[in-house]
């Protein structure tokens, strides 16, 4: 099976956690994605933020901190794992999000929302990393 290098990053505000909808993908997941040739871990989730939140979104790349990773089916493409590299913004995002050609639209969740509208990784390992340490 093919993997993947990925990054994800994981805002929370008020007990809730940032997710996106990607135009091209069924379900919603946090702001994140592959990391290109050349680039470490933390290089690729800055350029990430920067695409999908868009220039009106306000965050100290200081406050970005690493917390684990792990692998796991992409929703996506199932004959594809990805191998997430995860952080957290140990901050408040502040300004607005912005929509985009690959981002249709944006929501903070709690834990006990819907979470079939989740990617496998939101519910399998980032929502519990939130209710474990109490950010959810």
């Amino acid at each position: 099976m093919e993997i993947v290098k990925t990054v994800g990053i994981m805002f929370f505000k008020d007990k809730k956690l940032l997710v996106n909808k990607p135009r091209l993908r069924p379900t919603y997941q946090i702001v994140g994605g592959h990391i290109e040739k050349g680039e470490s871990p933390i290089q690729a989730i800055i350029r990430e933020c920067k695409e999908e939140l868009g220039d009106k979104a306000i965050f100290d790349i200081d406050k970005i901190n690493y917390v684990m990773d792990f692998i796991e089916v992409n929703t996506a493409f199932p004959d594809k794992e990805i191998h997430m590299h995860l952080f957290i913004y140990d901050g408040i995002l502040e300004g607005e999000l912005s929509l985009s050609e690959e981002i249709e639209d944006f929501k903070w969740i709690s834990k006990d929302d819907d979470r079939s509208i989740l990617s496998d990784a939101l519910r399998n390992e980032i929502i519990p990393y939130g209710i474990r340490n109490y950010y959810m």
